[in-house]
């Protein structure tokens, strides 16, 4: 009797064990997003088995429709910037917030445009890429209330839309100057387009560290505390996939239908600006630098610009096993 309960046991616990079905975590990304690649490195090289997780990306055409969908539970995971998600949580929706890369994007400007500061683009046409709660757009406007006395949301005509469709808008000469990825900014400078402002340049005027990441997975906290394992696995694999694409060239090879061009120069580059990306700490130090760098923001730009959030909420930075 005591035999057969022992394996009943044993049956039972094993029986389990075989059902146990991986965690399953929806990451919301841009086609045509510098998350895509490494989802796909993660896929690939079966990062996500490997801690016990499956990754399902879900792909959207804008950051407007991958927010939302964080917003509606449609997704788990996303990447943003973090003082969207201060601005969320002031509103009450408790996301959080751990660094993706500290790449950043650039303003730039067509050569010969006569465009050289901030004040040359008062009455011009500027694209826009994330909208106009991108982090991006938040900075440059902080620095054109600081530098030229004004708002250039006033005195510009922003025009909001996705990657692509801005590269088109400015080579075809329809917008006078574009805020874009880093990505795609490589691709248009190569193409002869003139970088005004990088988004580190911005921060650092406003006396900020470039050191700081603006990027990261964003995810509702109660989601993340009921599936912490879930959710360190997956930043693991994400560390993973970061070390891979680091150091081997084949993998750059095998992505290259992800990186849109035929172009071994712009290829280069986008291998270059992603590694040159990859976070190497991420400690209390930068959180104390983007609560100042927040601070400047809320100065200049008031509610207007930042939201109810007078401060920016250390509990938007998730602590990891890590740390």
């Amino acid at each position: 009797m005591a035999r057969w309960l022992f394996y009943l046991i044993v049956l039972v616990l094993t029986t389990g064990v075989a059902s146990a079905e991986p965690a399953i975590l929806r990451v919301g990304l841009l086609k045509f997003g510098t998350v895509a690649w490494e989802i796909d490195t993660i896929t690939y090289h079966r990062l996500d088995t490997k801690h016990d997780i499956r990754v399902v990306p879900i792909e959207f055409a804008t950051n407007d429709a991958a927010k939302i969908a964080l917003q509606a539970d449609a997704v788990d995971l996303i990447v943003t910037d973090w003082p969207w998600v201060v601005r969320q949580r002031a509103d009450g929706a408790r996301f959080s917030f751990t660094p993706y890369s500290r790449a950043v994007g650039a303003l730039l400007v067509a050569p010969g445009s006569g465009i050289h500061r901030l004040a040359d683009l008062k009455g011009k046409r500027v694209g826009v890429v994330g909208g106009p709660l991108d982090k991006s757009w938040l900075l440059l406007r902080a620095l054109s209330k600081r530098d030229i006395g004004a708002d250039l949301a006033d005195v510009a005509e922003p025009v909001f839309g996705a990657p692509p469709l801005l590269s088109e808008e400015f080579s075809a000469g329809r917008v006078e100057a574009v805020l874009t990825y880093w990505h795609y900014a490589a691709r248009l400078e190569a193409a002869g387009a003139t970088p005004l402002l990088s988004v580190a340049d911005m921060v650092e005027r406003l006396g900020g560290s470039a050191d700081v990441p603006m990027l990261g997975y964003a995810f509702d906290e109660a989601w993340a505390a009921q599936h912490r394992e879930a959710i360190e696995n997956f930043l693991e694999a994400s560390r993973e996939a970061k070390t891979v694409l680091a150091s081997s060239e084949n993998e750059w090879e095998r992505l290259t239908p992800l990186l849109g061009t035929s172009d071994a120069k712009v290829r280069t580059a986008l291998k270059i600006g992603y590694r040159a990306g990859i976070l190497d700490h991420w400690r209390d130090e930068e959180r104390h630098a983007a609560a100042r760098l927040y601070d400047v923001l809320v100065e200049l730009g008031g509610e207007r610009l930042v939201g109810r959030a007078r401060s920016l909420d250390f509990a938007t930075f998730w602590r990891s096993r890590e740390e």
